[in-house]
């Protein structure tokens, strides 16, 4: 099932081995909320075997750096959660030999080192996620060869056998230079090809799980993490639409063992039970917790469908809820408070308004929690608001609070710590919404060529928000989502886009991500983060690639120009 971590190997590191030596685990985790749930599911696990651990949240490589350097001498087990399996571990950190780094890390392709480096690397990867690595043998080269050649000195004493010796000598030599000269050229071009484009593979999460499943210690919490970080996954346009749908068939098969019951027990449920449930739901932003009129303006797909940033757009969502022939005070009211006979048909009567207004994929498939009677949260609404927590611009104490916060909130214990979150996330998506509507009814986006460009000025409101990673993506992805839709050039429909926020307005730089085209036969891959490399290096431009994911890069404000200069000429 595993392809360089297997059950046996797992139980033998982490149940026998630390136990025994008294020995604490590194937990190193990427600041995601698939992390955070993979995070969580970890941590049920080594409270199972009472394994000591430690665990440090880590943005970005530089605090990764740090974090090792910090805890080396007290650890030799080092567990990394999405972060480390795209870069040379082994470089980067320079551990002693008897260090050992268990990755699990969803971040498309593998760094070729770490997959071969079996003594100090286990990689947590499902077999049947597609690593499609090159062959040791065309990457990697044995040097005895060479050195052998020097030693092959003749020892005839005839000077005519030794000048044919000679010759022969040389002749050999220069094969063998240009055979390596060749080989060298293959695996630049094998290389390539394989490090071009970064993708995701599957959830870290769901990975968690099955390895928990796998040892019969599976959990419906555990479970829950996984359906969440699979819909961060999703949410984040990390994945396809094929794979998330496969992935969602994996975990309804586990959700209809964990939470199976006999119709006589549905009375004596206890008033705080824990229930999941597939379902086939509106793709609403938080729309059972804030109104449905606000969703809708607020979500993405619904909001760049209508075009809501114009006049038209306006009246067509008027159009759109007189069709459903829902009242606009039944609307504009928090959903919990609308009339139940209302409530009741809702999601058929939007379906079938939303098909004549052209948008077919307005039902989703997903899953539901209930916490006893009165608490029902979407897999969505967790990752939204579990996002805010971790990207909340609002200082309250150390770094790490956020991390916590946000790691917290995740169980079900903390329902406070949600909904504070769930109120972030509904000033987060207003703010993208403002921002998208802002930049497309200012012309904000423009055609660079290869790519399309916006910027954002200091200024604007809520920039602050998109400093942070996270958040600029979503907006990213909302906002191409919406030139696409309004754009009647069709060429620009099928361009990526670059976008740039204010990062530091005291040391001058920029923050700026780059996405793949908005089209929906899209692989997902993202070819920006090599780009971004090679346009810094041509141009000499003062940037920093600290983000475990390659296609966002920090940059001096006054290198910008020359750095897009050198990508539109990269790319065209």
């Amino acid at each position: 099932m595993y392809q360089h971590i297997r059950f046996g190997t797992y139980v033998n590191i982490f149940n026998t081995v630390i136990p025994l030596f008294l020995q604490r685990v590194l937990l190193l985790v990427a600041s995601d909320v698939d992390a955070l749930c993979a995070c969580k599911i970890l941590q049920a696990l080594f409270q199972c075997d009472h394994v000591q651990y430690t665990l440090v949240p880590v943005s970005g490589w530089q605090e990764l750096e740090t974090a090792f350097l910090e805890h080396k001498d007290q650890f030799k087990y080092f567990v990394l959660i999405n972060c480390g399996a795209n870069v040379d571990l082994l470089e980067i950190l320079q551990p002693e030999e008897d260090a050992l780094f268990f990755v699990c890390d969803s971040h498309r392709p593998i760094n070729v080192v770490n997959v071969y480096n079996d003594t100090q690397i286990k990689l947590l990867v499902k077999q049947d996620d597609d690593l499609d690595v090159p062959a040791y043998d065309d990457i990697f080269r044995d040097e005895e060869d060479e050195e052998e050649d020097s030693e092959n000195e003749s020892d005839a004493s005839e000077p005519s056998e030794k000048r044919r010796r000679f010759e022969e000598d040389v002749i050999e030599r220069t094969m063998k230079r240009r055979q390596r000269r060749e080989w060298e050229a293959r695996r630049r071009e094998i290389l390539f090809d394989y490090e071009q484009y970064e993708y995701h593979g599957t959830s870290s999460a769901m990975v968690m799980f099955d390895l928990a499943w796998i040892m019969s210690k599976d959990l419906n919490d555990m479970l829950w993490w996984a359906i969440v970080g699979l819909t961060d996954q999703w949410v984040q346009d990390k994945i396809t639409q094929m794979k998330y749908v496969t992935d969602i068939g994996i975990l309804q098969r586990h959700v209809s063992r964990h939470n199976h019951r006999n119709e006589d027990e549905e009375n004596s449920l206890s008033i705080d039970c824990m229930r999941i449930a597939f379902e086939y739901d509106l793709r609403l932003a938080l729309y059972q917790h804030w109104s449905l009129y606000e969703s809708l303006c607020n979500t993405s797909y619904t909001s760049a469908s209508l075009k809501l940033w114009s006049v038209q757009g306006q009246k067509r969502l008027q159009e759109f809820l007189a069709d459903m022939g829902l009242p606009l005070k039944q609307v504009k009211q928090k959903f919990n408070s609308m009339d139940m006979s209302l409530k009741e048909n809702l999601r058929e009567m939007i379906e079938e308004s939303a098909n004549k207004f052209g948008m077919k994929d307005l039902r989703v498939q997903t899953f539901s929690i209930h916490f006893g009677f009165k608490n029902k949260f979407s897999a969505s609404d967790i990752v939204y608001a579990t996002a805010s927590l971790m990207e909340n611009i609002e200082k309250e104490g150390p770094e790490t609070t956020n991390f916590i916060k946000a790691l917290d909130s995740l169980s079900r214990g903390n329902l406070d710590k949600l909904h504070q979150g769930l109120d972030l996330a509904k000033k987060q998506l207003r703010a993208i919404q403002q921002t998208v509507a802002s930049c497309i009814c200012t012309n904000l986006v423009i055609s660079q060529g290869p790519f399309l460009y916006c910027s954002l000025m200091e200024g604007t409101p809520d920039v602050k928000l998109f400093s942070k990673p996270v958040s600029l993506c979503l907006l990213s992805k909302y906002l191409l989502k919406s030139f696409v839709c309004s754009t009647k050039n069709k060429r620009c429909k099928l361009l990526p886009l670059i976008m740039a926020a204010p990062m530091d307005v005291e040391q001058g730089t920029v923050i700026m991500v780059g996405i793949p085209p908005e089209t929906e036969s899209s692989d997902k891959k993202n070819f920006f983060g090599r780009a971004f490399e090679k346009a810094a290096d041509s141009t000499n431009s003062r940037t920093l690639h600290n983000h475990f994911d390659m296609s966002i890069i920090e940059l001096k404000t006054e290198d910008r120009s020359k750095f897009l200069d050198a990508l539109i000429s990269l790319l065209s």
